[in-house]
Formats: C-alpha cells, sequence, structure tokens
C-alpha cells in the first residue's frame, strides 16, 4: 500500500489532524459542548440513557453521528474521484460526472414534487431510496447508452460524453420539477441539490459507513490494474487487464460509494475533483497510495467544510455544498496554473 516512509508519514498526519478536526466538530456548533458532557454522555449512553442532561443527549443523538457520518461521506466522495480519474485518465473528472449525482438530485426532486401528490409513506428511508434509485437509473442509462453496436463494447470517451449529455438531462429535469414545485417543495429540493448533513442519524451512519469500507477495500483491489491503465488501454490488455472487466467494476464501485452517500447528505461537489489532485502533489500518481490517503484526506476537508458550515453564521447553518464550492474553486484554478502534477 505505501512504498517510503513519505507516505507512510503523510498518511499518520492526516489521520492525525482529522481526529483532531473531528474532536472541533463535535464540541463546536450551535450549542457548544465541553469534553465533560462528551465523557458522561458516553458514560450515560452505556448505562441509562433514558435520563440525559440536554447536552449530553446533543452530543450522542445529533453531533457524533453527524461528525461520523461526515467521514464516510468524505471518504467515499474522494475515493469516488480518484477512482473515475483513474479510470478515465482525466484529471477533471469528478465522481458524478457520469450521471450519479444528477439521477440522484433528480430522484431526490421527484420526491420532493410528487410526495404530498400520492400517498407514499414517508419515513426516514424514503427520501435516500429515492434519491439512490435515480442516482443508479441515470447511471444505467448512460453504461447502456455509451455501448457501440460492434461487440457491445464502450470506449472511455464514449462513456464520459454520455455521462456529460445524461447529466445535463437530469439536471434539466431537476430544474423543471424546481419550477412547477410549490414555495416549500422549491426551497427544498434547493437546500437538497446544496448538500446537508442535519439529517444525520446512527442508521444512516451504519449504512453509509458499511458501504464505504467495503467498496473502499474493493477498490483498493484493483489499484495495480488501474495503475497498468494509466498507460494505456491496449497497453494495460498487453499486461492482463481485463479492459471490459476492470471499467464495470470499477464503475459499480463508484456508483454504489456515490449513490449512497448522496442519498443521505445531497450533491457535494469539489471534494472528489480537488482530493485526488492534492495527493498528486504530493507524491505522485500511484493509486496504491491514492486511495487510501484519499479516504483520509477527503474526511478531513468534508469534516472542515461542515465545522465552517456550522459556525460562519451560528446558530444558523450554511449548506455544506455553498462551503466546499466556495473554497474548491480557487483551489482548483491554482492547481490548474500547475502543470507538473498531471498524469
Amino acid at each position: 500500500m505505501f512504498q517510503n516512509k513519505k507516505q507512510y508519514s503523510l498518511f499518520f498526519i492526516l489521520l492525525l489532524v482529522l481526529g483532531i478536526v473531528t474532536v472541533l466538530s463535535m464540541i463546536y456548533g450551535a450549542v457548544n459542548i465541553s469534553i465533560d458532557d462528551i465523557v458522561n454522555s458516553i458514560k450515560h449512553s452505556l448505562r441509562d440513557s433514558d435520563n440525559m442532561p440536554l447536552n449530553e443527549r446533543i452530543f450522542i443523538d445529533i453531533r457524533l453521528p453527524r461528525s461520523v457520518l461526515c467521514i464516510f461521506v468524505g471518504a467515499s466522495l474522494a475515493v469516488g474521484g480518484t477512482l473515475m480519474q483513474a479510470l478515465f485518465r482525466n484529471p477533471i473528472i469528478e465522481p458524478g460526472l457520469i450521471g450519479t449525482s444528477s439521477g440522484a438530485a433528480f430522484g431526490a426532486s421527484l420526491y420532493f414534487v410528487l410526495g404530498s401528490t400520492f400517498s407514499f409513506n414517508a419515513n426516514e428511508w424514503t427520501l435516500p431510496f429515492a434519491a439512490c434509485l435515480g442516482a443508479i437509473l441515470s447511471t444505467f442509462l448512460v453504461f447502456i447508452l455509451s455501448q457501440s453496436n460492434q461487440n457491445n463494447k464502450s470506449s472511455i470517451t464514449k462513456l464520459l460524453l454520455t455521462g456529460i449529455a445524461i447529466n445535463a438531462l437530469f439536471l434539466s429535469a431537476v430544474g423543471f420539477l424546481s419550477y412547477i414545485a410549490r414555495d416549500p417543495q422549491a426551497r427544498s429540493i434547493t437546500f437538497w441539490n446544496l448538500g446537508t448533513l442535519s439529517g444525520a442519524n446512527w442508521n444512516s451512519c451504519i449504512i453509509v459507513g458499511v458501504v464505504s469500507i467495503c467498496c473502499i477495500s474493493i477498490a483498493l483491489t484493483y489499484s495495480k490494474q488501474l495503475n497498468a491503465l494509466m498507460i494505456g488501454e491496449e497497453e494495460a490488455s498487453f499486461l492482463g487487464v481485463n479492459i471490459k472487466q476492470l471499467k464495470i467494476k470499477i464503475l459499480l464501485v463508484n456508483v454504489v460509494l456515490i449513490a449512497v452517500s448522496t442519498s443521505f447528505v445531497g450533491v457535494i461537489s469539489f471534494v472528489g475533483l480537488i482530493v485526488p489532485h492534492l495527493l498528486r502533489m504530493i507524491n505522485g500518481s500511484d493509486n496504491r497510495f491514492l486511495i487510501i490517503n484519499s479516504a483520509v484526506l477527503g474526511a478531513l476537508i468534508l469534516s472542515i467544510a461542515d465545522l465552517l458550515s456550522r459556525l460562519l453564521i451560528a446558530p444558523a447553518e450554511l449548506p455544506i455544498g455553498i462551503i466546499t464550492s466556495v473554497v474548491g474553486v480557487p483551489v482548483f484554478i491554482v492547481l490548474l496554473s500547475k502543470k507538473n502534477y498531471f498524469f
């Protein structure tokens, strides 16, 4: 996984900083929680969770699951970006570019607009299910439409261009649904498309956590094949890489990562685009190094963004997608001015 001391050092430094930021995100917010409250809430939750003071209840039921979910979502988005950039051999690809994020936005928007019209048995799973279904549908359409007539194969370039087209189609559908929606529904669509972790709970933490750990573990097993793919499809096939199977497997891993995380927190941009670039500048394009460190750095960046979203206009809260975009755009522009980190 790590080839030298520099990679080991970076990994543990990122873990240390992530730990510090996570503790800060648990303490600060609309209501500040002391270290004593944190310690006592953990003790009380193991014994008698029904009679906890308010601050301890806020920590156990709101602040802690939010911090944990933020780590898993950030890791998922960053690893998804790393996988897509490696698969397409293109440094400006983000994980949702093959339609996953726009499909999730369409599914969520459809739920917001039609949920009150039809007799849905709405619960905490209805919105994530609708978003996840939309993400899977859009990505499936991209893959089917990118198939060429000859031997039912799809090229990387055709897959990317089809993804751009499907993204535009589903975003247009989201715009139409926003146009016909009533004011509360339109606001719900807007806030969901800007991303938020305010709905975090332990059930979402478990689901996103299990999915992210499993998918990142699977992605690591294909890191060497992705390294071979960097020199070209034909050359990689000479080295024994089954290109078609690799594309399908990496796309499936990416779809599951992004669809599940997006379905719970909404659309969060730039994390999957920026994180791989930063790591390539530090230590090159070896995917064995990139995948595992992308998970940690993605979790760190999203945790910082979440902390800022809660503190900048406290006690109100900014959508986290605004923070990642405001920070991500100038960082990406600076990165574009440097040419030595590209593939």
